[in-house]
């Protein structure tokens, strides 16, 4: 038990969460935009499988690595614009879209990686980001390996929530874009588009999305391989209900989902006989556990799933 108490104590256990946060947080803030604004999106794991592929497979043929993550957000947006086509202005079927996206961009994925990589016995690998040592900072005890030893996509990623809740609170896009998933006839009557908004903000938040998929790639890992996003996506969708489709608290419910996972795989060295899928089942039972405690209290956007048609009421 005291073994269990130390490891929280321990810098690397707390730098581990940020790593195992960042492509939760790139997840859950596309998914928030795209809830946002009424659609729900649940391609997310076929769209982060997608960008991981496409991110990796950029640098592997020779680009650098940020190139990597433009064209991982490319990929990402092209398959975000085809969901929002089947269900803004078609009107179909969100749930059906959303999966067929995470099907289609899973097995496109796998399909281009082995069409252009020759795979061998083992994997091919590229450079990943280093992790940035930032003069003085990242020699302050403990809080210099967590905050200031990181990989520049988590930077990217903790500039994205800041980014996101100014967009959304201060700017007329961001009202924009939040009428759009309450009342998109208010925003009708406004002069401007709803179909154009949910379309750009589905787009906007599959780029997200594929940023998280390529992290795994580019920083996480130096390969990639099919089943790498792990249901990273359907964690997301439950962390924006956990959030209360706020970028704040959904920056919270990704650190605390990276907490669960970093801890209980230090807890396997320094706990004996208990059957190590216990420890794997944990951080999805905790984050079950807070969703039900905190989603009797979310607001949903009242127009989330609901097509809207010109002159319709």
């Amino acid at each position: 038990m005291t073994e269990a108490l130390e490891l929280l104590t321990t810098a690397s256990l707390w730098a581990s969460v940020l790593r195992i946060a960042t492509p939760l947080i790139f997840g859950v803030l596309g998914a928030l935009i795209c809830e946002r604004a009424g659609v729900l999106n649940l391609g997310i794991e076929g769209i982060m499988t997608m960008g991981a592929m496409v991110g990796w497979l950029t640098v592997y043929l020779g680009a650098d690595l940020w190139t990597g993550l433009a064209m991982a957000a490319v990929a990402g947006a092209a398959l975000g614009l085809l969901h929002a086509l089947l269900t803004v202005p078609l009107g179909l079927s969100q749930h059906v879209s959303g999966l067929g996206i995470t099907l289609f961009g899973s097995a496109l994925a796998y399909y281009l990686y082995r069409l252009i990589v020759e795979v061998g016995q083992l994997p091919p690998t590229i450079a990943r980001f280093p992790r940035l040592h930032i003069p003085v900072l990242s020699d302050l005890p403990f809080i210099g390996p967590v905050l200031f030893q990181q990989a520049a996509p988590t930077y990217l990623a903790l500039a994205a929530v800041v980014g996101l809740a100014w967009v959304l609170a201060r700017t007329p896009l961001g009202l924009a874009l939040r009428m759009t998933g309450e009342n998109p006839h208010a925003v009708e009557a406004q002069g401007l588009n709803p179909i154009a908004l949910r379309i750009g903000a589905v787009m906007a938040g599959s780029a997200l999305m594929a940023l998280g998929g390529a992290f795994l790639t580019t920083v996480a890992f130096n390969s990639f391989f099919p089943e790498m996003v792990q249901g990273r996506g359907w964690i997301c969708i439950a962390l924006v209900v956990f959030a209360s489709w706020r970028p704040g608290k959904a920056l919270l419910g990704a650190l605390l989902f990276a907490f669960f996972d970093a801890y209980q795989l230090r807890l396997q060295t320094v706990i004996d006989g208990v059957p190590y899928q216990l420890f794997l089942m944990a951080p999805y039972l905790l984050s079950i556990l807070a969703l039900v405690l905190v989603a009797r209290r979310a607001e949903v956007p009242a127009a989330l799933m609901a097509p809207w048609r010109r002159g319709e009421r």
